[in-house]
């Protein structure tokens, strides 16, 4: 079964609004078992427009899972505090595994 991402790119208005939403989905993504891959507050770009000004990548163990993660109870509560704080866009995607050759 592929992983599953999830990759959430900000612009960030109030840093100490993010600070608290880190704070707050913490706890929320240690429970999910999550690992965090990404967070680049200057991604560059190599082709086309990407918003924001901070790049997160979230690793889960499948798709299932980062969407349980999303619609947890623990991750509802720090969730607007990260809307709150920053202009974002979100997307769930499966993990590709690469065929073997022959």
């Amino acid at each position: 079964m592929p992983k599953g991402y999830i990759i959430i790119t900000e612009t960030i208005k109030d840093a100490a609004g993010m600070a608290a939403y880190a704070k707050a989905a913490t706890a929320s993504l240690a429970e999910s078992g999550a690992k965090v891959l990404v967070v680049d507050p200057g991604p560059e770009v190599l082709e086309g427009e990407w918003h924001g000004t901070q790049t997160v990548v979230l690793e889960f163990e499948s798709v299932a899972a980062a969407k349980a993660w999303y619609e947890s109870e623990s991750y509802q509560k720090a969730k607007p505090l990260r809307h709150a704080a920053a202009e974002s866009n979100g997307v769930i995607v499966s993990g590709f595994e690469m065929p073997s050759a022959g």
